[in-house]
């Protein structure tokens, strides 16, 4: 693999944050030289309303900088507890002039004391070459207790005449024990199949535990009717489980095994082995943190080779860190727009 590395900053100055990214990858003469470069800019406008813009350039032939696209946000709270975004796309033609490629409008409400809606419409590129509604999606997320939270998101999609048909319905349900150490969240995918009748087709349990402080668990199994080397007999398997173990030393100092188990397409009936496995260390400094990670994947040979070692300082101490598991997305009076 050609090595890169990457180049992080982050300024904020009265409202207006920036953060920059850049990619290096190593030349023909062996020195780091710029791939990618992402400028992203976040003004506060006003106390409910904030503006990003986000630029992505690239390298051209000649090696000069070059603008593949920029986005453009948009995002209103509104004080009864929702918001509004509007999220724009727009690419550069032949003559470097921009064109909008995708428009994105997303609403929030709330419903109910513990209950909100989200309506997403995506706009692409007609052939009349206007943009027209292409995909629609709709969420309800509703708190039933203190301990769990139901959502179901429905995307719909244009069938090619004008009419709306439901393309995909992804449940949700996570519960959450009363000490908060312990949380199990169970998705739902269900798919019209070729005569349009809803089926599941594929079903997520992801558990996370706290042994002791500093101590962290992970657990994601996924089931499918799709099983690698096997034809659908109509019902869900086991097809993945990915564990993840977290540790905090006394010196701060945080380590991070992952491994991921998958089944074997040449023997789909000997069950899940492990295929993958990850190692995360973070090591905190008075001037700043270093984190290394390692992958390892096994070969045909069945023995595990090392096939990326990445590595990564910040001179921020608290900068580097590793979160095992996604945090679920509460439901607040007046939740912020991403």
């Amino acid at each position: 693999m050609n090595p890169t590395r990457t180049l992080k900053s982050h300024t904020q100055s009265g409202n207006r944050t920036v953060d920059n990214q850049s990619v290096q990858r190593r030349g023909a003469n062996g020195d780091f030289e710029p791939y990618q470069d992402i400028e992203k800019t976040t003004v506060q406008v006003s106390p409910s309303t904030v503006r990003t813009t986000t630029r992505t350039f690239g390298r051209n032939s000649d090696g000069a900088k070059t603008l593949l696209q920029v986005t453009e946000e948009e995002a209103h709270t509104l004080s009864g507890g929702g918001s509004n975004v509007v999220r724009t796309t727009s690419n550069p033609d032949a003559n470097g002039r921009l064109q909008l490629v995708q428009r994105q409008i997303e609403e929030t409400k709330k419903i109910g004391k513990d209950a909100e809606e989200t309506k997403t419409t995506v706009m692409l590129p007609s052939i009349n070459g206007d943009l027209a509604p292409a995909m629609k999606t709709e969420e309800r997320r509703e708190r039933t207790g203190n301990d769990t939270v139901i959502s179901q998101k429905t995307t719909l999609v244009d069938d090619g005449t004008g009419k709306w048909q439901v393309g995909e319905i992804r449940q949700t349900t996570t519960r959450q024990d009363g000490k908060g150490k312990d949380r199990t969240t169970e998705e739902r995918v269900s798919r019209p199949d070729a005569d349009g009748k809803l089926g599941e087709i594929s079903r997520t349990v992801t558990k996370d535990s706290e042994n002791a402080p500093g101590e962290k668990r992970n657990t994601v199994e996924t089931y499918s009717v799709d099983v690698p080397g096997s034809t659908r007999d109509g019902s869900l398997h086991l097809v993945e489980r990915a564990t993840t173990a977290q540790s905090t030393g006394s010196t701060g100092q945080q380590t991070t095994a992952r491994q991921v188990e998958t089944a074997d397409p040449g023997d789909p009936a000997s069950g899940l082995r492990v295929s993958i496995v990850t190692n995360d260390t973070v090591r905190p400094g008075p001037s700043g943190a270093r984190a290394t990670q390692t992958i390892q994947l096994r070969d045909s040979n069945g023995d595990f080779e090392v096939v990326s070692v990445d590595t990564s300082k910040s001179d921020n101490t608290h900068a580097v860190q590793v979160q095992i598991a996604p945090s679920a997305k509460p439901i607040a009076p007046a939740e912020k727009a991403k």
